[in-house]
């Protein structure tokens, strides 16, 4: 129960560094929607041919979510962890 605690602490944490990110920007929204296309991007990807280096992530609401927001880290977190 205790790690479930920390692991939504992380992910609240990620999420208000990402808004604090994103509201610094000169063109907000643009960067927004870059950061989104990359992250959606490095999933479908990794979904589709990451077998063969055993790093298949599987596409779930939450994994679309969070690479959606918080975009390439999210999903290099995805892998760290699926190696872990």
């Amino acid at each position: 129960m205790q790690t479930d605690l920390i692991f939504w602490l992380i992910c609240g944490v990620a999420v208000v560094v990402m808004l604090i990110y994103y509201s610094r920007r000169e063109r907000k929204f643009l960067s927004f929607i870059f950061g989104a296309f990359t992250g959606m991007t490095a999933l479908f990807i990794l979904n589709r041919y990451g077998g063969t280096i055993g790093a298949e992530i599987p596409l779930n609401i939450f994994n679309v979510g969070g690479s959606a927001f918080l975009g390439v880290p999210f999903v290099a977190g995805l892998v760290i962890l699926k190696f872990l």
